[in-house]
């Protein structure tokens, strides 16, 4: 590994699914391409794009606030995003440990409040607010109108929320194309 502008890599654990300390780093947005059921212990099983073989499986407490805002159809999950985060005050037998919770969904009206267990006998308020997901035809738009280095960084900012590997890779080809053009035009000697 030869580039060092993003480190976070390196402190992936070695584990199945998607871990809290994956997100010591920051939080992370995912979209889901696919919901199938798990086993007792981790009912449900989220894969989503990017995910290096990792799915997200998600807590009781995650799963409540999934059905609630999205309905008890898995099926409607698909294609729906969700940001994620390390939540250090996560308890889990008696100790705190952290785990992952949801800061933001799309494809709900406005933001959710739910009060949930936390631990025997205790209710926990969660905040889940809108997210407002970003499409490919927004990231391509932005990058056609740009035309220095201020709208450029504005389309990067853009592009770095999707979250389809697809899409990324169209992103930045178009914003490499782009660069160029806008390179040409500062060469060009004007008459």
């Amino acid at each position: 590994m030869t580039d060092i502008s993003n480190l976070s890599g390196t402190i992936v654990p070695k584990s199945d699914q998607l871990n809290a300390e994956q997100l010591l780093s920051g939080p992370m947005t995912i979209t889901v391409s696919d919901v199938r059921i798990g086993n007792d212990e981790q009912p449900i099983i989220i894969e989503y794009a990017n995910d290096g073989g990792r799915p997200f499986k998600p807590s009781k407490t995650v799963r409540k606030i999934l059905i609630f805002a999205w309905g008890e159809d898995g099926r409607a999950w698909i294609g729906r995003s969700m940001t994620l985060y390390n939540d250090q005050s996560v308890r889990f037998g008696g100790m705190t440990v952290g785990g992952i919770r949801i800061s933001h969904l799309s494809h709900i009206d406005r933001e959710i409040s739910i009060s949930l267990t936390s631990t025997k006998g205790k209710k926990a308020q969660h905040t889940i607010h809108k997210l407002e997901v970003v499409t490919i035809d927004q990231v391509l738009k932005a990058i056609a109108a740009a035309k220095n280095k201020d709208g450029m960084n504005a389309a990067k900012q853009l592009a770095m929320q999707l979250t389809d590997e697809d899409e990324v890779q169209r992103a930045q080809l178009a914003y490499s194309e782009k660069i160029d053009i806008l390179k040409k035009l500062s060469a060009t000697p004007k008459e």
